[in-house]
């Protein structure tokens, strides 16, 4: 998400409010598709206990120097830190969740966009909370693959979530689904933020089904491994390079 001048950090305010002064006030999340849906930002703050079996496995299997992309608030970073000892990367674009990340003990928080790191080296590169939101749209998916092999060491893994959308289409009697196809990719959403009075820019969102990583992944030169399962059609995907 951008985070100009004219696009008020949503995350941030909210992270920070939470923070400083216990406000709890849910962020708003919009999109032309659906009704209205919050984020309660005490969730931003979880401990290792409340998260969900997806990111639990996705921490059991971090190893190495880490890089947590979208790090909100630093939970996960956190735990890397603290119950693995692990040297943890974390960015996010929001400048005041790196703030509050730095405040919470995180020890290498920068505000910087995925696109933007470089010259650097990671053998875990964490992308949970949906981590293929950031794809934006498919047809930017072999720029993404190819960030990836830039800031991935060889024997590196990457560990990404996202949910299929199938569920929320119609099916027909023998159990098929049925969606426009004109309207392309059913998992390429549209989304704004607002919190306190104040809305973000409108950005795109990719919740992408396994078959299509896979698939992607492939085509890029990656392993794809579905390494867990989720309780309603949610999933947690390893990817490796392929041995050239």
């Amino acid at each position: 998400m951008n985070n100009e001048k004219n696009d008020p950090d949503i995350f941030g305010k909210a992270i920070k409010a939470y923070f400083e002064s216990g406000d709890e006030e849910d962020i708003t999340v919009h999109s032309p598709d659906f009704d209205d849906d919050v984020i309660p930002v005490p969730y931003l703050f979880r401990s290792y206990k409340e998260m969900p079996p997806l990111e639990k496995k996705a921490l059991t299997l971090a190893k190495g120097r880490v890089l947590d992309v979208g790090c909100g608030a630093g939970s996960h970073v956190l735990y890397l830190q603290k119950e693995k000892k692990l040297a943890v990367t974390a960015i996010d674009t929001s400048e005041g969740a790196i703030e509050i990340c730095k405040k919470r003990g995180i020890t290498d928080a920068r505000k910087l966009a995925f696109e933007d790191l470089s010259e650097e080296k990671y053998d875990t590169i964490l992308m949970l909370m949906n981590g293929t939101g950031i794809v934006g749209k498919m047809r930017n998916l072999d720029a993404f693959f190819k960030k990836l092999r830039s800031l991935l060491n060889p024997e590196g893994q990457v560990l990404i979530d996202s949910s299929d959308l199938v569920y929320l289409f119609d099916t027909d009697e023998d159990g098929g689904v049925w969606v426009d196809a004109a309207h392309g990719y059913y998992g390429e959403l549209t989304y704004s933020l607002s919190y306190k009075g104040e809305t973000s820019k409108t950005f795109d969102w990719l919740y992408l089904d396994f078959d299509s990583l896979y698939l992607a992944s492939a085509k890029n030169g990656f392993n794809c491994e579905l390494v867990k399962k989720g309780e309603h059609y949610d999933y947690l995907a390893r990817l490796t390079l392929k041995k050239s």
